[in-house]
């Protein structure tokens, strides 16, 4: 049965979800009524209401010198979803403050001005936010090769949200893009995205990786094989801004 699968993801155990059940079939009941429907032992079913009753999913209440439990409306599912959301992103908030309060303790285990080029490797679609992530740390404006298609279709629930907080953290961006619908139509937003676009003008100069230079870094996404590399060079980012001036020049040059 189905409700019995969404019980599990929600994190329900076997007698749990007997239990819950059980109360929502007869309203309510008694401890010892319980137990029989739900054929799990009395003692194990007082546990498992107190675990109920402390997500605020069932409510008990006092009838002739004995204790009744009651399922309510299933709809307190919902409610109570929403209240574990609640508290995941507090949660987080105080973890994300509390590494921020040590984050130059952090740092300062870093070796201290090394000049030794580092590469970092992101596997996935969690991994290539990661690495996007980085790049909101820019400096200055970021340079870019970005195929907006290919970008979408990598992550397709990131960027809009990428975009504003790029903007919110004012980074600006230059970017060299295919001609392809979806990057003529992000094109349109360059203004209020803080971005500098030139389109290709033939069609068939086309791309699907992305490269970011920025910092002393230039990061590499491969849409279609989900993976992104970062590689801190400062000489390695020099020669890449150089080259790219020169291309954008051209580009520019040629509109």
């Amino acid at each position: 049965m189905r409700y019995l699968e969404i019980l599990e993801e929600l994190g329900f155990s076997d007698k749990e979800s007997a239990v819950y059940l059980a109360l929502l079939a007869v309203d309510s009941a008694t401890v010892a009524e319980i137990a029989k429907k739900a054929e799990i032992q009395r003692t194990t079913s007082y546990e498992i209401l107190d675990g109920l009753l402390q997500r605020g999913l069932v409510s008990k209440y006092k009838k002739h010198k004995k204790i009744y439990f009651s399922a309510g409306d299933p709809r307190r599912l919902i409610s109570y979803l929403e209240r574990e959301k609640e508290e995941s992103i507090k949660k987080i908030e105080i973890q994300k403050s509390k590494v921020t309060e040590v984050m130059g303790e952090f740092l300062s285990l870093l070796e201290p001005r090394s000049t030794k080029p580092k590469v970092e490797f992101y596997e996935g679609e969690k991994g290539m936010r990661e690495a996007y992530e980085d790049t909101l740390n820019a400096d200055g404006e970021i340079l870019a090769y970005a195929n907006v298609e290919t970008m979408h279709e990598g992550l397709p629930n990131f960027f809009p949200e990428y975009y504003a907080r790029r903007v919110e953290a004012g980074v600006k961006i230059k970017a060299v893009m295919p001609a392809n619908a979806v990057s003529l139509d992000r094109a349109k937003k360059d203004r209020e995205e803080l971005r500098e676009s030139v389109i290709l003008s033939d069609e068939q100069q086309t791309f699907s990786p992305e490269v970011n230079i920025y910092n002393n870094k230039m990061m590499i996404a491969s849409w279609k094989e989900k993976m992104a590399v970062i590689i801190e060079s400062k000489e390695l980012a020099d020669l890449q801004r150089v080259i790219y001036k020169i291309v954008w020049g051209a580009l520019k040059k040629g509109k």
